[in-house]
């Protein structure tokens, strides 16, 4: 009875740290966002200061923006990953 009652602990606190776990990974999406505010707030200038050139910032803005997308869904993709199959 005391060796169940101990198995069934240990079994809640390893779902406990896999919970944390995840969590604690998606923090990466915190880092994807700023460096999508920071992308846009240079679009934002650059076409401020050069609006000639806007077709040429805004193709390297939508670049430098899937570059910060992917490193934010890579982020979540693997925190997912890592509850699901540890």
């Amino acid at each position: 009875m005391y060796a169940h009652t101990i198995i069934y602990i240990f079994k809640q606190m390893i779902q406990a740290a896999k919970i944390i776990e995840t969590g604690l990974g998606t923090t990466g999406l915190i880092g994807a966002g700023v460096g999508i505010g920071v992308v846009f707030g240079a679009l934002i200038l650059g076409v401020a200061r050069y609006s000639s050139l806007i077709g040429q910032v805004f193709s390297y803005d939508i670049l430098e923006f899937a570059f910060a997308d992917a490193t934010g869904l890579l982020a979540l993709m693997l925190s997912f990953l890592l509850l699901h199959v540890a």
